[in-house]
């Protein structure tokens, strides 16, 4: 199986992302990677890392990004039930999941479905005070002496609707929001204030050495938006905004993931200043690459397109390379594009198409 054919590069990671974002040419595009457990596997094997190391994975396929964490010191917050995981700072519980291709954790058993106030008010959520962040510093400083650039933040952060469904069950988050339940409101405010202080902490102890941050929330289905906009205006969009007005008084560009279709709130994220939008599944309504470059080229960088749905898992290595192909011929124009898969690759993918798109950022991802 053959291996990454890099091309010909004359930036660090570090400058080709942070001309990216600023809509400048660059050598290449900027390249991500997302990817499941057992497709990890498959493909360090495939690419001779037979010690499983991602960070030697990330180097064969040229990932421009990492991210940079401090991780939590304070007291343990949650106990996980027999036979289930439990996420350490928020609490939401997961059940192993097997199937045909390998077995992931799934969200389960939710902590605060039908939750009284009381429970509400008492679900522990941790202080932002209680995490190192001199550990994140040194971390910041390793990966950006290699000339690699340094995001903090995740697709979890705030994401109000997925990471409160995680906890109490999607259809009570909305109905929450909806019927303007307080004390739901309340816990939600408190999480989001945790993620904002402990975002403020982390930049302004890593500010040397950051190039973007990252947010996320789901707003999509297949089809359609999962919300109105007046409700995602009332409700969500000023929480977007203190995150957004955080890493803009640093300098630094927003990146947000969006699930699904999404675009009809691009606007929204263009008026409170998000730089880029993230996952951007070609298949989901007014999604596909040609609708964004239309719609929203030269205002918002672009990561993803790269459909793990479709060709990637479902085709050939040629069809992978053909999706690639065009979708780059599209979106490269912009001078805003990253290249990446629209979600974690998942377990069912076959290898060589991995390599088939990694491949095309370097074939056909020069400018």
């Amino acid at each position: 199986m053959g291996l990454i054919k890099k091309c010909k590069e004359t930036m660090s990671s570090k400058e080709r992302v942070r001309r990216t974002f600023q809509y400048e040419k660059t050598d290449r595009v900027t390249i991500g990677f997302d990817t499941n457990p057992e497709i990890f596997k498959k493909l360090c094997l495939a690419l001779n890392i037979n010690d499983f190391n991602l960070e030697t994975l990330r180097e064969a396929l040229g990932v421009d990004y990492r991210s940079v964490d401090a991780p939590y010191v304070g007291k343990p917050l949650f106990c996980a039930p027999e036979n289930r995981r439990v996420d350490p700072l928020e609490g939401c519980i997961m059940r192993l999941v097997k199937h045909q291709s390998g077995e992931y954790w799934d969200f389960c058993d939710f902590p605060l479905k039908d939750a009284s106030d009381e429970m509400f008010d008492k679900f522990p959520v941790p202080n932002p005070d209680d995490f190192d962040y001199d550990f994140a510093l040194e971390q910041a400083k390793a990966i950006a002496e290699k000339g690699i650039a340094v995001y903090v933040g995740n697709p979890g952060v705030p994401d109000i609707l997925n990471s409160n469904g995680r906890i109490m069950g999607m259809e009570d988050v909305l109905c929450h929001l909806v019927l303007d339940d307080e004390a739901a409101l309340r816990f939600m405010k408190r999480r989001s204030n945790f993620q904002l202080g402990y975002m403020e902490r982390l930049i302004s102890k890593c500010k040397d050495y950051i190039d973007f941050v990252w947010l996320g929330e789901d707003l999509g289905t297949q089809i359609a938006p999962m919300i109105s906009l007046d409700l995602y205006r009332e409700k969500i969009k000023p929480v977007h905004k203190l995150f957004v007005d955080l890493a803009n008084y640093f300098n630094f560009p927003t990146m947000i993931h969006t699930c699904g279709s999404s675009s009809w709130v691009y606007e929204d994220f263009i008026e409170i200043g998000v730089k880029g939008v993230d996952t951007l599944q070609p298949e989901a309504t007014n999604m596909s690459p040609e609708y964004l470059v239309k719609h929203f080229g030269g205002r918002l960088n672009f990561r993803g397109c790269i459909s793990t749905a479709g060709a990637l898992s479902r085709g050939t290595p040629e069809q992978v390379e053909a999706v690639c192909r065009d979708t780059l011929e599209i979106m490269m124009p912009t001078r805003g594009y990253h290249f990446a898969p629209t979600h974690q690759i998942q377990d069912n993918t076959p290898v060589e198409n991995v390599i088939a798109m990694y491949n095309c950022a370097y074939k056909y991802g020069q400018y």
